[in-house]
């Protein structure tokens, strides 16, 4: 019960990483909030989780408004906010179009940011709190065919390190999660993978290029985001915390 009376507020927690964080930090004793996009999806975990669901489209300044009054207006604190909600759009830097430069842009870097602005304030008047960004091992090291992902990833684990400096005074620890590859739902759906051969064979392809020789589970990463949420980390503040299978140590 290392979180036993916290309220956390996760965004993109509809699946993926972040449905795992959420339905480990509710083992863990935490009230969650998860916010997403599909609300049939939203609705079902946080009945499951005894939670809230905020629907929540973050490239929309409304909508994060509205998913922090919410979580206020339910539970009268934030302690925890996980910035998880992202997007992942391929392309190199001839090939990426302008909408997919700003809408990796606006769900990778801009809501992260909004999102801290929102809730810095609330975490500052109640004594203090945790902020964990998802970054990426790409924002520690390039990767091809990724130019925006790449820059965003890149630039929440610099955002970080500046949040954790500027708020360290005030109990607010904030830290990074960088995951490498990671089994995620949504690279089983229909042509996720068509231009690699499917998802298997993109699977297999990316587990053996790791030093583990296997891409992570969406539950080992909640572990780390779990440490960097709880008392176990704290001394940790401005970490970029890798979780990638030795891909950056190559």
């Amino acid at each position: 019960m290392r979180l036993q009376n916290k309220i956390a507020l996760i965004t993109g927690g509809t699946s993926g990483i972040g449905r795992a964080t959420a339905e480990l930090f509710a083992a863990e004793g935490a009230r969650v909030a998860i916010t997403g996009r599909r609300a049939e999806l939203g609705e079902a975990a946080a009945r499951q989780m005894g939670g809230l669901f905020a629907p929540a489209d973050h490239r929309r300044l409304d909508d994060c408004e509205r998913a922090v009054r919410e979580t206020m207006a339910a539970f009268g604190r934030i302690d925890i906010l996980f910035n998880n909600a992202g997007v992942v759009l391929s392309g190199t830097a001839e090939s990426t179009s302008e909408k997919d430069w700003a809408e990796t842009m606006a769900v990778n870097v801009t809501a992260v940011w909004r999102m801290s602005r929102l809730v810095i304030p609330i975490m500052r008047a109640q004594g203090g709190g945790v902020i964990v960004n998802n970054a990426s091992d790409w924002g520690i090291v390039g990767a091809r065919n990724a130019l925006a992902y790449c820059a965003s990833k890149g630039a929440v684990v610099q955002m970080t390190k500046a949040m954790a400096l500027d708020h360290a005074r005030e109990n607010i620890r904030v830290n990074a999660v960088c995951p490498g590859d990671t089994f995620v739902e949504r690279w089983t759906r229909e042509g996720y993978f068509r231009e690699s051969g499917g998802a298997d064979e993109a699977v297999a392809r990316m587990s053996e290029e790791l030093p583990l020789g296997r891409v992570a589970e969406v539950g080992e990463i909640a572990k780390a985001v779990l440490f960097l949420s709880s008392a176990d980390s704290s001394f940790v503040t401005g970490a970029a915390l890798v979780v990638d299978g030795g891909n950056t140590a190559q």
